[in-house]
């Protein structure tokens, strides 16, 4: 039987329900996809850009309190966060452009 994700130190019901949007039903998925990769599918299904959230999820991963990021660390985390969020927003199926496809009325490529 699978974890759900809230059995992931940090991540509560909120957390659950946005992966869940994201396709990600377990902990097992979580764990296997890793920070980024999960952080990217929320961002694609509509979870708006948040640092906290992100390294909420990594700290969760290893295991650790949400507020142990600190220094170096977070500086790092905040780079990679950057990098996801810029990926997502420049990805033709990200906003208006992911709805209109969704609906069947987007560009056509």
């Amino acid at each position: 039987m699978s974890e759900p994700v809230s059995s992931i130190r940090n991540l509560g019901p909120a957390m659950e329900a946005a992966c869940a949007r994201a396709g990600i039903h377990s902990a097992e998925e979580l764990r296997a996809l890793g920070a980024d990769e999960t952080y990217r599918r929320l961002l694609m299904t509509g979870t708006r850009p948040h640092f906290i959230g992100y390294y909420v999820i990594e700290m969760g991963l290893h295991g650790r309190p949400w507020n142990d990021c600190k220094g170096a660390e977070k500086e790092a985390l905040r780079v990679r966060f950057d990098a996801i969020v810029a990926s997502v927003t420049t990805s033709p199926n990200h906003g208006i452009e992911r709805i209109l496809d969704e609906i069947g009325v987007g560009r056509r490529r």
